[in-house]
């Protein structure tokens, strides 16, 4: 552990050192985060999954700045270029930026004109030239100066070559200047102005970038989402982007540096520095700007993403339901599958039901099924043909106990098409594969959606344009989060829901299964000690979140730790009852003195969190299962009219609105500007995807099928105000 880094994540966070170092500690001793979040809070003084998930990340950030510092220097001294001074300045260095500029003049660089103007032996005349236009040296005539540096053998033909030859060595050095690129990234960040034009003959092809054909506005304050489409414009050839201030001002910057006093030498200077700024500073310095704000939208908009992710995959689940499960289909017919309260399939069927008069045969194989299998609720995949076939179930009038749901089905058919359902269901087809999956979302929506990438969720905001490897790393990390946070019951969880949970891995969730199946279902936690290579460590991390329901010991279906089962025995027996007692009783729980059982190792954080788990134990912290109905007059787009009020469903969230879905397959927007009575800067605070709301019909564009909404005006019709998940 470096303790610089402690303390510089310290500051940074406003956090104390003490908490910094433990969080770093318990991190590279193979620690995750939910474990050190939920059963380390007296060593971290109760850090959160935010905090520690900064921490984590800026420890590997400050230790790549370290590497790369490390290369830097041992590059500089294998080429004797590592004065005392420099390394000092190194070593000083907080950023990679700083690091990058302190090493670029000595940066091994293909030739360049100022490369070939000092192996003709000009840098002395770029040096006299340089200093006499700051006023350190007096130099009257530059023309008499560089006389002295013609020579044909070198290729210094006449006076004009050398100054030439002196200006690129001058236009090199300003815009590598320490100084010059700090005061011009300065200019670049404030006054940059992002302009966008069309590109040469893509006018019609390009069409859907025409907002963009002709656009300009301060670089700092484009939002996230129109500079990543920007990034897609140009990046698929329809737009031309420049990230750049007025050019006087970037010259303007490197004068006052550079030439400070008047004359024919401060004038070749000037031209130098023209030259210096035009093609060698401003390009560098937007690439750089183009870096910082690209890097800057994505990580808006993976933050957006994440969180859109972790409202979707914490949907509040149905529950261990027998149900039937519909993927629609019109040409095809609609697959049917019935399912156990475990999501075990149990039979398969095709029904006629969308597109047809006569739909006796389809209505006698759907009673069939319901009376067979004790169904208790109907999922219906809300792609084509969704509304109609929700509306032929409904009218069947299966019974008041027996709701019909639209379920959201994006990333089903990726489901459906992937090695994880083919182990599933060898021997069935896509489209049952795919009802299946439809049927599980409504029962559990985490347990089922783990099975895909999150990318594949459809509630993203340009992630196929942004950082992917930060993509991946958020969305691992909201995954491992709300796993952990739901808790896994062991003797049901699929092979996919168990990898992520604390300390496993595909590896040991796969072990796990095994054993589960040749040996049965666990008896207790304490025998996940038996799985093959499943150590005190992976033990450590998984235990808590592991759920063993109706086993040996009571305390086994619930989050309290087994490294602190002798704690709760000592509770019980001090109140002269057991463990199954306290569980039962609130009365007993209520006479617990915890300050009796506060020690080195255990405070009032955990003992809290026991308390709390004693009263519910293994409760799922989801919210409780509330359908939508959509208005049943309303099935397609042609059937919008300005100025309806409709309930819908919000299917994303993004930096500009929410995407509401009305039951029309085509989800309509309530801008930021139309999503409450007041002021709104960023929708999460109102919306959130999978929430209830009322909107109205604001206009229909069916040309371009796109549909905007509106919340104001609503009252609390709109919406509750959305409460985001930590």
């Amino acid at each position: 552990m470096n303790a610089r880094h402690v303390e510089e994540i310290a500051a940074e966070l406003s956090l104390g050192p003490s908490q910094v170092s433990a969080a770093a500690r318990l991190l590279e001793e193979g620690s995750t985060v939910p474990f050190i979040a939920r059963y380390r809070k007296e060593a971290t003084e109760s850090l959160d999954e935010v905090a520690l998930v900064s921490i984590r990340d800026r420890l590997v950030q400050l230790a790549e700045l370290d590497r790369r510092r490390e290369a830097i220097v041992a590059s500089l001294a294998e080429r004797d270029l590592l004065s005392d001074e420099l390394r000092t300045a190194l070593e000083a260095a907080r950023t990679m930026t700083q690091l990058e500029d302190l090493y670029l003049p000595y940066r091994p660089k293909r030739r360049t004109r100022a490369t070939m103007a000092r192996e003709k032996g000009l840098a002395p005349l770029a040096e006299r030239l340089l200093a006499a236009a700051q006023g350190r040296e007096i130099l009257a005539d530059p023309f008499e100066a560089a006389r002295a540096f013609v020579d044909g053998e070198k290729g210094v033909a006449d006076v004009d070559e050398a100054l030439a030859g002196a200006r690129d060595i001058i236009a090199e050095t300003v815009s590598e200047d320490g100084r010059a690129r700090h005061a011009l990234r300065l200019l670049f960040v404030r006054r940059a102005e992002v302009r966008s034009s069309v590109a040469k003959g893509k006018e019609e092809e390009g069409a859907k970038y025409r907002d963009y054909f002709d656009w300009s506005e301060k670089a700092r304050q484009a939002p996230s989402h129109r500079l990543l489409a920007l990034f897609r414009g140009e990046k698929e050839g329809f737009l031309s982007l420049s990230f750049q201030p007025e050019a006087d001002e970037g010259v303007k910057v490197l004068e006052r540096l550079f030439v400070t006093a008047s004359g024919a030498a401060a004038e070749e200077v000037r031209r130098a520095v023209v030259d210096g700024y035009g093609r060698l500073a401003a390009p560098s310095m937007e690439t750089e700007l183009r870096g910082a704000l690209k890097k800057k939208a994505d990580v808006e908009a993976v933050a957006v993403f994440a969180r859109n992710v972790r409202e979707v995959l914490m949907a509040s689940p149905l529950g261990q339901k027998r149900l039937l499960a519909v993927d629609p289909g019109i040409r095809t017919g609609c697959k049917v599958v019935a399912l156990d309260g475990q999501g075990r399939l149990l039979a398969t069927d095709v029904v006629y039901a969308v597109g047809r008069k006569d739909r006796s045969e389809a209505e006698r194989k759907v009673r069939a099924l319901v009376e067979r299998f004790s169904i208790e609720a109907v999922a219906v995949g809300n792609g084509t043909g969704g509304r109609e076939a929700e509306a032929f179930l409904k009218d069947l009038d299966l019974g008041a106990s027996i709701p019909v749901v639209l379920v959201n089905e994006s990333g089903a058919s990726i489901y459906s098409a992937s090695d994880v359902a083919r182990e599933e269901f060898p021997d069935q087809d896509l489209t049952v594969r795919g009802a299946v999956s439809i049927g599980r979302r409504l029962q559990d929506p985490l347990a089922e959606l783990v099975k895909i990438d999150p990318k594949s969720i459809g509630v993203g905001q340009y992630q196929h344009d942004v950082d992917q490897k930060l993509l991946k790393s958020s969305l691992d990390d909201v995954v491992l989060s709300c796993v952990n946070a739901v808790g896994v019951e062991v003797n049901t969880a699929s092979r996919q829901l168990l990898t992520h949970v604390s300390g496993l891995g595909e590896s040991l969730a796969a072990k796990i299964v095994a054993h589960r199946e040749a040996q049965g279902p666990f008896r207790s936690r304490s025998e996940l000690r038996a799985v093959p290579r499943l150590g005190p460590k992976a033990f450590e991390q998984c235990a808590g979140f592991l759920r063993v329901r109706g086993g040996d010991d009571p305390l086994d279906g619930s989050a309290v730790h087994p490294e602190r089962y002798p704690l709760v025995r000592k509770m019980a027996r001090d109140l002269g009852c057991s463990v199954e007692d306290l569980l039962k009783d609130p009365e007993r729980r209520r006479a617990i003195d915890v300050t009796r059982y506060v020690s080195d190792d255990v405070g009032l954080p955990t003992l809290k969190d026991i308390l709390a788990e004693l009263e519910k134990p293994g409760r799922d912290p989801r919210e409780a299962f509330e359908s939508c109905a959509f208005d049943p007059d309303v099935k397609e787009i042609d059937d919008l009219r300005s100025g309806m009020i409709l309930s819908g469903v919000v299917t994303n969230v993004t930096a500009f609105g929410a995407f509401v879905d009305v039951g029309v397959h085509q989800d309509g927007l309530v801008h930021v500007s139309r999503l409450a009575d007041h002021f709104v800067a960023d929708p999460a605070s109102v919306v959130r995807p999978g929430q209830r709301v009322t909107v109205s019909v604001v206009d229909v564009d069916r040309a371009r099928k796109r549909i905007s909404l509106s919340m104001k005006g609503l009252g609390e019709r709109g919406g509750e105000k959305a409460s985001p998940r930590s």
